[in-house]
């Protein structure tokens, strides 16, 4: 019997592509681009051009991209890199009920650190309202979190307007767009997003090498 592999948003098969491009850098160019000999100061070079790549693929700056193991990784990254910038004031996180565990579990351990989380539910169409998220800003609001796609019911969610709410309040936006990228067109520009998660194993890449968008002046610990 023939198996039918319909699991394409749990994960993407490595397209040969990509493994012909990856290959020589298993194999042949493997220095590790912190060394300071020829070995490695090849491989930083080469590692600052895919910065770049990615940095170009959704309109941001290459020192704006830091690479991380997963996208749970990356969104871990996002909200306690903001949450324990602002330990003192163990401020307010906005998120929605259809987040991704990765969000979801993470705004649980937060809440029990002394954080407050407002998790906002969706409409019948399975998306979050802006006017929802404007009600539920508060003067200790220190973070808005809303995925761009969802993992299990494809539905995109309206970030360009919940971006822009943030933007007006000065509050930083994370965007978990590991579901998106490579799918759709997206901009963090457009998208007023101030940090943004993305996977390659969702777009025919590899396993453990995805990335976190964090614009230039947003801080993180």
């Amino acid at each position: 019997m023939k198996r039918v592999y319909l699991d394409h948003n749990a994960t993407t098969p490595l397209d040969p592509r990509v493994f012909e491009v990856m290959k020589p850098y298993l194999v042949e160019h493997y220095g590790n681009p912190s060394s300071p000999h020829s070995f490695g100061r090849y491989a930083k070079q080469v590692l600052e051009e895919s910065r770049g790549k990615i940095a170009n693929a959704i309109n941001a700056k290459p020192e704006e991209i830091i690479f991380t193991s997963g996208g749970t990784e990356s969104d871990n990254l996002a909200l306690r890199g903001i949450a324990l910038h602002q330990r003192k004031r163990k401020g307010h996180i906005i998120t929605s009920s259809i987040e991704h565990h990765a969000v979801l579990k993470t705004c649980n351990a937060l809440e029990r650190d002394g954080y407050t989380i407002t998790c906002l539910p969706v409409d019948n169409q399975g998306r979050v309202s802006p006017d929802d998220v404007k009600k539920s800003i508060r003067k200790d609001t220190i973070l808005i979190s809303v995925m761009l796609a969802n993992n299990e019911t494809g539905v995109v969610e309206p970030i360009a307007d919940i971006g822009h709410i943030a933007r007006e309040y000065g509050i930083p936006f994370h965007c978990d767009a590991v579901q998106a990228v490579g799918k759709m067109t997206v901009d963090v520009n457009t998208l007023c997003t101030d940090l943004l998660s993305l996977s390659s194993h969702k777009l025919y890449g590899p396993k453990g090498i995805c990335a976190l968008y964090v614009k230039e002046e947003i801080l993180l610990d």
